[in-house]
This record gives structure tokens, sequence and C-alpha cells, in this order.
């Protein structure tokens, strides 16, 4: 029953929703009045964007690992409709939630013009389309976070359009793990050219010209394609866990926890350089590095011994459970504060230390709590009701 878990995931999952949270927190905070002691953890935070790169391995590894178990026993490939459904039922009605509260709360209390270009922006991050353009990169003003949703569903549909070339050839074993590297060249290949062949224009691009022009600074080494390489990568790690999940072994806790540790180890050392963490070919968050090392972490956790459990603790499940929420919503919640309860995050002066400690402790509180709720009320029953649908279906063709 543990190991239905695939240790160190729920750990995984947890740590990365805190990165990024800490992340956007240290933002709010004025460089210049942190504690010489504190310092060095301010600046960790900082590099907590490395955990959209978490969620994106992650991600593949979970959804990839079906399709991987599937391939090895010679059966069909999973059913895409289920595929979609679960994926639909547990993305679309807590991101639309979000989406729709902060836009409405963009236009009413943040003071964003209801332009059409802030519609042109809602409309495609509704339709999960906002990743291909720099213009509508960020839906909202108010939510930055949202602008990884539309990354993270073009790699769902990727991810079975070139799992089904495994099961067109009937590729098998070790033999399919190396094609799959042959996808994740392909996939670098596609994303350099688009590096190369879509340039942007250097007008107002930059974020002192706002989102729009941070997006022109992303893109584009922000793009669908190189994202789809850190997902594959994930995917990947699946395919060689699946291999090697009879293994149980006390020197699975001694990679596992080594690649956890190296993971934070590669945070350090990009401390002081861009907090995207630009890597191999421009892509972002420390690529192929801070993946690979999350990919050995995945392999080897759920064989370990002990690490696993250890790391896969309550509090961890717990926070990994709500961890979507807190993504689509802290953002959120920390500009409100920031707007609406001075003298939240005014860390200038001599007081900026306090007053970002408590700011930020009532941020992540609100948050979980927020979170909390849409799960328990929201993103878990539709989840339920999905797989309902699912029963009916598979009850109705099933041979009598």
């Amino acid at each position: 029953m543990t190991q239905q878990r695939l240790l160190g995931a729920d750990f995984l999952r947890a740590a990365a929703c805190l990165m990024v949270l800490l992340h956007h927190l240290a933002f709010r905070m004025d460089a210049g009045n942190v504690p010489d002691w504190a310092s060095p953890v301010v600046s960790f935070f900082v590099m907590g964007s490395f955990g959209v790169s978490v969620f994106f391995v992650l991600s593949g590894f979970l959804l990839a690992r079906p399709f991987w178990l599937a391939l090895d026993k010679g059966d069909p490939m999973p059913s895409l409709a289920i595929f979609t459904l679960r994926r639909a039922a547990r993305i679309l009605p807590g991101f639309w939630l979000a989406l729709i509260i902060s836009f409405i709360l963009s236009v009413t209390v943040s003071g964003s013009p209801l332009d059409g270009e802030h519609v042109i922006r809602f409309v495609a991050g509704f339709f999960l389309v906002s990743d291909w353009h720099w213009l509508t990169l960020f839906p909202v003003d108010n939510n930055g976070p949202l602008w990884s949703i539309g990354f993270e569903v073009t790699s769902y549909l990727l991810l079975p359009f070139f799992l089904a070339v495994l099961f067109a050839l009937r590729l098998r074993g070790w033999t399919a793990r190396l094609a799959w590297v042959g996808v994740i060249a392909l996939v670098l290949v596609l994303h350099w050219m688009v590096t190369q062949w879509a340039p942007i224009d250097d007008v107002e691009r930059g974020w002192n010209f706002g989102l729009t022009g941070g997006a022109k600074a992303w893109m584009p080494r922000f793009n669908p394609i190189g994202f789809f390489a850190i997902f594959a990568l994930g995917a990947l790690a699946a395919g060689v866990q699946v291999k090697l999940n009879h293994i149980r072994h006390w020197l699975c806790d001694v990679i596992g926890l080594a690649a956890v540790f190296a993971a934070g180890w590669i945070m350090v050392d990009h401390i002081g350089g861009l907090n995207e963490g630009f890597g191999l070919l421009d892509i972002p968050y420390g690529f192929p590095s801070m993946p690979l090392a999350i990919c050995v972490a995945l392999v080897a956790l759920p064989s370990s011994r002990l690490a696993g459990r250890l790391l896969d603790n309550r509090l961890s499940r717990f926070i990994a459970e709500i961890s979507f929420g807190i993504y689509i919503w802290h953002f959120l919640v920390i500009g409100l504060m920031a707007r609406l309860v001075p003298p939240s995050f005014q860390t200038g002066g001599e007081d900026g230390w306090s007053i970002w400690l408590w700011s930020s402790a009532i941020a992540i509180a609100i948050s979980i709590a927020v979170a909390t709720v849409s799960f328990y009320l929201l993103e878990r029953p539709m989840v339920r009701w999905a797989r309902g649908l699912e029963n009916r279906s598979q009850a109705v063709v099933a041979p009598a």
C-alpha cells in the first residue's frame, strides 16, 4: 500500500509548492533591510522559482508511469479519454475559479483596465493557450503563477502523442526507454529552433514595462516545447522506476537523499544569478541538472527502506494534497495583503524585517487555508465525480 503512493513524490510536491511560495515572499523583502545572518536564507528563498521545474518533472513522472506499465506488459495504450477526463477534473475547476476571481479583482481592486488586451489575455488563459505568445503569457495582472498552467497543459497533450509512437512501434523494455531519450533529443532540437527562429522585438521588453514586458524578456526561452523537455525527463524517470520497482535496498536511501540535497545545492549554486536559472539551450531552472536530480530522487526513493517514509510524513502528505491550491492562490493573497492591509510587506523602513516576517506568516496561513477549502470543497469532489464517470462508462462497455 505504501508502494502504491510512490514514496518521495509527496515530499517533492510539497517542497516544490513551498519553494514557489517562499520565492514570491522573498521578492517582497527589501534586500537592504535583511539582517546579515538571514541574508543567505532569503537569497536561497529567491531561488525557490526552481520549484516550477520540480512540478514539471513530477507531473511527467506520475502521468507517464501508467503508460510504461502498459507498454511493458504488451497491453493497449491507456485510454486517452480517461487520461483527459482525469487531468481536466484535477486542474480546470480550481484553475478556472482562481483565474476568474483574479480577473475580477484585477479590474475592481488592482486597477487594471478592462481593455482589449486584458480581455484577450484572460480568454487565452481560460482556454489554456496563453503559453504560445508573450502577450498572453500572463493571463491576469495580479496572479503571476497562473502562467505555468498553459505550459503544463501543453505537456499533457504532447506526452501521449509521443508515447503513442512507442506503442505503435511495439517497443518494450530498455529499448523503449532508449527511444524516449531520442524523443527528448528531438524536443531539445525543436526548442532550439524556437529560440533561433521565433525572435521577439525589444520594444518595451523587460520587467520595468510590467508583466507583458517581462513576458517578452522570458520568451522565446520560455516556450512550451522547452518545458516539455523538463516534463519528458520526468516521464523517462518513470520508465526507469518501473523497471527497477522491485528493488528494496539501503543504497536507494543514500541515492535518493543525495539527489534531494543535490537539487538544493544546484539552487544554492545559482544564487546571485537570474532566478530563472537559464541552463542548457537557455531552458529555465537549471536545466538539465535540476530536473535530473529530481528524476534520480523519484527513481530511488520508492525503492528506499526508510528515507521515502521519513520524507513522506503526515505534514508532507497534507501540503502535497493541497499544493495545487497553494500554487494558484498564494500570489493573489500576497498582492491583496500588500494593497489592502498596510503596512503588510512595506519593508523599506527600519521595521522592514519584522513587517516582512509577520506579513509572510499571515500570507502563508491564509494561502494554506484557502487551498484547504479549495481542495475539500472543489478539487476533490470534482475528481471523485470524474472517477464516477469513469466507472459508469467502464460498466457500460464491460462484457455481460
